[in-house]
């Protein structure tokens, strides 16, 4: 067997395995929306106020009249053939929502873990390369500093500092500038979609709009990164390969950047995928703040409402997103250390 084959064997067996998961995701997630107080269908006829056949008929119309067991049998149905249910929220298909929203969430967290894996592994490296030294504490202290400050905080003081007192970050409403034209929708990343439009103009305004909640999102996840990319380098540098790398007379730059970086970006690559699936459900906050149209700000807003079926949509799409990047990260993992054994 090839080691493709092997590889793309040990990712099946990893989908399979996840099925369960997923299942009981769901099942977790129907259950805890209906114990949880409040009656959607109250809130939906127009507050307290409303006629008790009004609610009776939204009720009907939400499956609430039925048994959870009912409902969930219904709910698993559905998910069976392709449906979210509806959102009573916006009107629309639960599916279309989260199709219409997730590029936006996509591309503020692909940008924001490119810009973190910038900063930390060139952090990571640097620290491990001097240990102990000024280098290496300030690394920790920005590191530790990044963990502690809550998101909306720094967002926040981004946007004091530099929209409110510099005036050079453009207004924190949305993806784009009201005033630019919206590209066609190619990828659904708003940067990109203006660049094969050919619309530089709308490109410079979406990313303009693009760095500061970038940025907020990239110093919260800057420290596991780091650490992981300092303990990682260290243990390289300290392996008996590296040790004959030098006894060898190779130069310092290609010891640290040929042969230790390579085998410590391995780690790296794993929490990397980690870290990408909890931006991605955990950056509500940072949504809300900069008012980025994306899949987390949708789910709060539909559960302030008690809209069951996007808070239940948007946890199984973060469950099974969640399972295929950790499968793409084994398969790339597989592919790059030919020590893994796939059997």
């Amino acid at each position: 067997m090839t080691k493709s084959a092997a590889v793309l064997r040990l990712a099946g067996r990893r989908l399979a395995a996840s099925l369960p998961a997923l299942l009981g995701v769901v099942v977790f997630t129907f259950v805890l929306m209906r114990v949880l107080p409040g009656d959607p269908a109250v809130f939906f006829a127009s507050g307290p106020s409303a006629g008790q056949k009004e609610i009776e008929d939204i009720r009907h119309q939400m499956g609430l009249d039925r048994s959870i067991p009912v409902q969930l049998a219904f709910y698993l149905r559905d998910i069976g053939t392709g449906s979210l249910g509806h959102s009573m929220t916006t009107g629309q298909p639960v599916l279309k929502d989260l199709e219409e929203r997730l590029p936006a969430s996509l591309e503020l967290t692909f940008a924001a873990l490119v810009l973190a894996l910038g900063l930390a592994i060139p952090m990571g490296v640097l620290a491990a390369l001097n240990p102990g030294s000024t280098t290496d504490h300030a690394v920790r202290f920005l590191c530790t500093l990044g963990v502690c400050v809550p998101t909306f905080v720094s967002g926040l003081l981004l946007i004091y500092v530099f929209y409110y007192l510099a005036g050079i970050a453009p207004d924190p409403t949305g993806r784009i500038d009201i005033f630019a034209s919206q590209p066609p929708s190619h990828t659904g990343f708003l940067v990109i979609d203006s660049l094969i439009a050919g619309d530089f103009d709308a490109a410079r305004s979406a990313a303009s709009q693009l760095v500061l909640p970038a940025v907020t999102m990239a110093l919260f996840v800057l420290a596991p990164l780091a650490r992981m990319t300092r303990a990682s380098m260290l243990a390289v540098l300290g392996s008996d390969f590296i040790r004959t790398a030098r006894a060898m007379g190779l130069s310092r730059g290609r010891i640290v950047f040929v042969y230790a970086l390579r085998n410590a970006a391995l780690p790296v690559l794993t929490i990397a995928g980690i870290v990408f699936s909890t931006m991605l459900g955990a950056n509500v906050l940072v949504e809300k703040v900069f008012s980025w149209p994306g899949v987390a700000a949708y789910a709060l807003d539909a559960l302030l409402a008690t809209d069951y079926a996007p808070v239940q949509g948007f946890v199984l799409l973060m469950a099974v997103i969640f399972v295929f990047v950790n499968l793409l990260v084994d398969v790339l993992y597989g592919l790059a250390d030919p020590r893994v054994n796939a059997a």
